[in-house]
């Protein structure tokens, strides 16, 4: 049995009607093609945007927060508004003990700028960073060599320093690996133990590239802090939210060091856990806006498809009498007119693909080349050809109404048709 959309004539007929009105055709055509590339570009930058604002946030625990002291803003019992006070490691503990739906909570303490690593001639001014063990579970650290700081060193005060990256660079600039050699650290010896950086883009007061971290037992004794901390920070259970247990920790510390329970900002509250919810949520509406975007232009290729069909088969009327009078069945008609609108709708909108995966391409060979990471601006080859296949589908269905259309079409309404 001949099957029209497989007969090698009826495409030389769809290639001759086509080119007939080159012009319409064109601008039909055109109008798929830039649907096609601003869904696959929309799509592949809403795919880039995802992965560069997740990298932001590499190695932080999600369910975590920070909580830091700050002036009082109002009198209690006896105390002017404006009082300074500090966290110590006895809130740490008081903190564990009455919030237990919290995973670990992590004293931090850090000088501010007065650090100066020295190795010979080499120095760089940075900070330094008094970490626990359980620093890692807070702010996980990219580890480019050696370790970081374990329970020994903490325990027994070790003189020993993890190096940032920029930090070991700059003072070892002929060494791949400082590991095993010493330091100085505002003139004390110290080992070094391993170079670290931070794996995404946000951090802790500060990225760990620029920092020398040692035991928070050390640093205390270095920097004479006793039992003082900068700010804590914590980790909750899976399925607690901070914002729920924030009120606690605040009543914990507010008792403690007398301060008034309406003062909310008395402390420094930083919910990591509500910025990446805050953050899912825009990924979420980037989708649906690029979404919506390119299926706006999707309508607008398509509509162009289903008019040009329209007007072809007024154009043929004629033409179509005939075929009816000898002998074409309405399925040949169908078939005929359904894949004009096919052809035109793939062949566009594989052009919009190729041209979109070279911009996006191109773009994301610039942005790898000046930041030095990759951006992941692309689209994948499925995404690609269910891009396609849903224009090839819905082009093919613009040209339902006009083949209908066509197929009612009688011999002699058509031959006496002016």
């Amino acid at each position: 049995m001949n099957i029209p959309f497989f007969d090698i004539e009826n495409w030389k007929e769809i290639g001759a009607t086509l080119a007939r009105n080159k012009t319409r055709t064109f601008l039909t055509g055109f109008g798929i093609f830039w649907g096609v590339a601003m869904l696959a570009l929309l799509l592949g930058g809403s795919r880039a945007t995802q992965t560069m604002m997740t990298r932001n946030f590499e190695g932080f625990a999600g369910n975590s927060g920070a909580i830091i002291a700050n002036s009082t803003t109002m009198p209690y019992k006896g105390n002017a508004k404006g009082r300074r006070w500090s966290m110590d490691l006895t809130d740490v503990e008081r903190i564990r003990m009455a919030v237990p739906e919290l995973k670990a909570v992590v004293p931090i303490f850090q000088s501010w700028g007065n650090a100066t690593c020295r190795n010979g001639r080499y120095s760089y001014a940075g900070s330094a960073l008094g970490a626990v063990p359980a620093f890692a579970e807070i702010n996980e650290p990219k580890i480019y060599s050696g370790r970081f700081i374990n329970e020994a060193d903490e325990a027994q005060a070790r003189k020993v320093v993890v190096l940032g990256k920029k930090i070991a660079n700059e003072i070892f600039p002929s060494d791949a690996d400082p590991v095993g050699k010493t330091v100085l650290v505002n003139g004390v010896t110290y080992s070094v133990i391993g170079v670290a950086g931070n794996l995404g883009e946000a951090n802790i007061n500060g990225p760990i590239d620029e920092k020398a971290v040692m035991p928070s037992t050390t640093f205390r004794k270095a920097f004479a802090r006793a039992d003082k901390v900068d700010f804590i920070t914590f980790v909750a259970n899976d399925g607690v939210r901070i914002r729920d247990i924030l009120p606690r920790i605040r009543s914990v510390l507010y008792r403690r060091h007398n301060i008034n329970p309406s003062d909310e900002s008395a402390v420094w509250v930083i919910d990591i856990s509500e910025m990446f919810e805050n953050m899912s949520s825009l990924l979420t509406g980037l989708d649906f806006l690029a979404l919506f975007i390119g299926l706006s232009s999707l309508l607008a290729g398509i509509i162009g498809v289903g008019n040009i069909m329209w007007v072809i088969v007024k154009e043929r009327t004629q033409e179509i009498g005939i075929r009816r009078a000898i002998g074409a069945r309405p399925r040949d008609i169908v078939v005929q007119v359904l894949s004009e609108g096919a052809v035109l709708t793939v062949i566009a909108g594989l052009a919009g693909i190729c041209f979109a995966a070279i911009i996006l391409g191109a773009a994301n060979f610039a942005i790898t080349q000046s930041s030095g990471g990759s951006t992941n601006l692309q689209m994948s080859f499925g995404s690609a050809m269910a891009i396609v296949a849903v224009f090839a589908v819905l082009g093919t269905a613009a040209g339902l109404i006009p083949s209908i259309k066509a197929m009612r079409i009688k011999p002699i309404e058509a031959l006496n048709d002016k």
